[in-house]
């Protein structure tokens, strides 16, 4: 049955795009965070092995949500796992073996990559798609990602007091209009 929600068929599937796109991009937060989850190590084992563990919980609530997102506007969602990786554009060190500051730096990295996604998106969801919903959708979602950044760049801060050496990952490229 056609999708009668007030958008034009072409403004539905760019909307679709730009939600399949923030999708593998939370797919790889998720699993980043999830292996964090699993394999960090150090004094600080008992917190941050719980903050990764709710933090992936909460990160796959999202998932969830913007695939029925797209969903609802008659798009569909992308949700094999290889065209998923495929999509992606970001990506972080494996956690075996990588030092607690350096899994914190690298989170709060993907999130701030998201962060300026997301603004970008909901953005042109609302001005040039005029798909307020999806705007405001996305706005919601940047905002989560805030409010968990804020979380480790406090963290970050409070290792660098401590004297712990944070590694400086270089601004990323924003790779889609």
């Amino acid at each position: 049955m056609k999708t009668n929600i007030g958008l034009n068929d072409e403004a539905r599937f760019e909307v679709g795009q730009i939600l399949n796109f923030i999708l593998a991009e939370e797919y790889v937060l998720y699993a980043t965070t999830r292996d964090y989850h699993w394999n960090v190590t150090g004094p600080e084992f008992l917190s941050l092995h719980r903050q990764f563990g709710e933090q992936s919980t909460q990160i796959a609530e999202w998932i969830d949500d913007i695939a029925e997102r797209a969903r609802a506007i008659g798009a569909g969602a992308r949700g094999n796992w290889a065209a998923l990786a495929k999509a992606a554009r970001t990506s972080a060190d494996p956690g075996i073996d990588l030092p607690s500051s350096h899994m914190l730096a690298s989170l709060l990295a993907l999130h701030e990559e998201m962060i300026g996604q997301l603004r970008n998106d909901s953005e042109a969801c609302a001005r040039r798609l005029k798909d307020a919903g999806t705007a405001g959708f996305l706005t919601s979602l940047m905002r989560q990602h805030e409010k968990t950044a804020w979380t480790l760049r406090a963290q970050i801060e409070n290792q660098r007091g401590a004297g712990i050496v944070m590694p400086v990952w270089p601004a990323k490229q924003n790779h889609r209009q």
